[in-house]
């Protein structure tokens, strides 16, 4: 079923991405009233009308698309957290945030997406990056490449000897402990500085205009559509611990991702202070 959903009905998806963001999230985009935008966690972890309705919007459009399919949502986890096991069932899953980088929308900041996975028993399948302001959309679907508005994108590796481009957890979401593990990214060669979207930093990845990222937090819908977008534009991936991130199961944190394999590996050995 899904292979055949794969094979027929990808541009499906792709127009049901593009009309949630016109109808739900451009409309508002540097037009938010101060009653349209709320704290879930404290006044740095925001949600607007835009992001839930986006977020409802796509839920029925993706499910239609593609039935018996769930959807494993950013604000839906945050109403009911025991939506998130549907990532470990045996049922295709759509993991979505409606918008990744809600501080930059509120902030007029054009840099924010839309991000959409589908994933079945905990591996990605096919992902959708979409950046509404910016015009751009990433696409990737396993084992056939990444591209941005339809052109095939590569992550390359880091020139020798370059001081490497790290974007990291941002220190506003960060603990004490996660700080001190990023902390040892400070070091000569290094470059580090905080992350804004994670759909957008995984997307410069793989283009090769960063080089590497250090996350701190396993939010599903963070982290889905870029990890096969980076993989799929020849990068790799790692938890602390050595082994590949997945959406279904608990992971060691931090973790790496990279334009190579190599870069992943000084980055992880960097965090375990190695």
């Amino acid at each position: 079923m899904i292979d055949d959903f794969l094979a027929r009905d990808l541009s499906a998806v792709e127009e049901a991405v593009r009309k949630a963001a016109a109808v739900e999230i451009m409309p508002r985009f540097r037009r938010l009233a101060d009653h349209e935008v709320d704290e879930k966690n404290g006044p740095h972890d925001l949600v607007t009308v835009a992001d839930r309705r986006a977020e409802e919007h796509l839920t029925a459009t993706l499910t239609r698309l593609l039935p018996g399919s769930a959807v494993v949502g950013e604000e839906a986890v945050h109403a009911d957290p025991t939506v998130y096991g549907a990532l470990r069932a045996d049922a295709p899953v759509w993991i979505v945030d409606p918008v990744d980088g809600t501080r930059q929308f509120v902030e007029g900041d054009p840099g924010f997406c839309t991000l959409v996975a589908l994933a079945h028993r905990g591996e990605i399948l096919a992902s959708w990056t979409f950046a509404p302001a910016l015009e751009e959309i990433a696409t990737a679907v396993r084992g056939q490449g990444a591209f941005v508005n339809g052109e095939r994108i590569y992550s390359g590796a880091p020139e020798p000897g370059a001081e490497l481009r790290v974007a990291t957890a941002h220190p506003l979401y960060t603990s004490e402990q996660d700080k001190r593990a990023l902390a040892r990214l400070d070091v000569p060669g290094v470059a580090a500085r905080a992350c804004g979207s994670a759909g957008l930093e995984y997307l410069k990845v793989a283009r090769g205009e960063m080089d590497a990222l250090a996350f701190t937090w396993p939010s599903a819908w963070d982290h889905a559509a870029g990890l096969l977008l980076v993989a799929e534009a020849g990068g790799a991936q790692s938890t602390v611990e050595g082994v590949p991130f997945r959406v279904d199961r608990d992971n060691a944190l931090p973790f790496a991702v990279g334009r190579d394999e190599a870069t992943v590996v000084r980055i992880r050995e960097l965090l375990r202070g190695e």
